[in-house]
């Protein structure tokens, strides 16, 4: 083959390889799900009396559902709080109250993750790195803290007993640490870490990841065939700071997670979660 054949066939060959990746970059964007979002003008707050804002406005649907995440609680225990944080802008969604970004490279390839912040009290669930469900929860006290770290959803069950205590109905529970008997499901959220390592949902909230999480295959009674979907529970949280979500008043960034920062949180356990993810897609 002469120079000039050889050019022609680099150039071909260089030429097909691109389209292949063309192709595979399409269909990787395909995967992530087209979410219409309502940004607000402005994200800023202010504090208001509880019974003067229920009174106002709490009929309004949507700005209850931002003024419980603010706030870390359900309708129930915001009727028993003096002041509250409310937006002074409602006309958002949820997620641009929250802290985590709408968009986390780090999980493009991931097909779904839950993580939950302990340091903000927020869980927010990914589909290919795309931001789709967010919201408050009530992680570990100080004397049950949560375990951190990666796990996978396994067995699930609209309604059970908790190990702790019996008396206790948990509902939408889906579990994450069998041995311990760490999983997040539906429960009060009176605005601080409040469970006994479990991480407590709304209603709402409870439902979706109930739905929207995997539970794990076994090959028998022992044996684990396929792990369910990946949760990240990552950060601390500083017991003697009362409601650090307060902060967001004087900066309205102050508990922003980046994407950088989620990204070095995600890489360190991305290999075990395709690997996993492998398997399923596989069976």
């Amino acid at each position: 083959m002469n120079n000039t054949l050889k050019a022609i066939a680099l150039a071909a060959s260089i030429f097909f390889l691109s389209c292949e990746e063309k192709k595979e970059d399409k269909n990787k964007v395909s995967k992530k799900p087209v979410i219409e979002r309502n940004q607000p003008k402005e994200v800023a707050y202010t504090f208001q009396k509880s019974a003067d804002w229920l009174k106002e406005q709490g009929t309004d649907s949507k700005a209850m559902d931002i003024v419980l995440a603010l706030n870390r609680v359900d309708e129930k225990n915001l009727k028993k709080l003096d002041s509250i944080l409310v937006p002074t802008d409602a006309t958002g969604d949820v997620a641009f109250y929250m802290p985590f970004p709408l968009e986390v490279s780090a999980l493009d390839d991931v097909k779904k993750a839950i993580l939950f912040s302990y340091t903000t009290q927020v869980f927010a669930a990914y589909e290919y790195g795309t931001l789709v469900q967010v919201g408050p929860t009530s992680m570990g006290s100080k004397v049950h803290k949560t375990p951190t770290g990666l796990f996978f959803t396994n067995w699930k069950a609209e309604e059970t007993k908790s190990t702790f205590n019996d008396e206790w109905e948990l509902k939408w529970n889906f579990n994450i640490e069998n041995e311990l008997g760490v999983g997040f499901h539906e429960y009060e959220l009176p605005g601080y870490p409040a469970s006994h390592s479990c991480l407590r949902l709304l209603e709402k909230d409870a439902k979706i990841l109930y739905e929207f999480a995997d539970q794990w295959e076994l090959a028998d009674a022992n044996t684990v065939k396929l792990k369910g979907t990946p949760v990240i529970v990552f950060g601390s949280y500083d017991f003697e700071v009362k409601k650090p979500w307060n902060a967001v008043k004087e900066n309205p960034k102050a508990l922003n997670i980046s994407e950088d920062e989620l990204n070095a949180i995600v890489e360190p356990h991305l290999q075990a979660i395709i690997q996993e993810q492998v398997k399923r897609e596989k069976e």
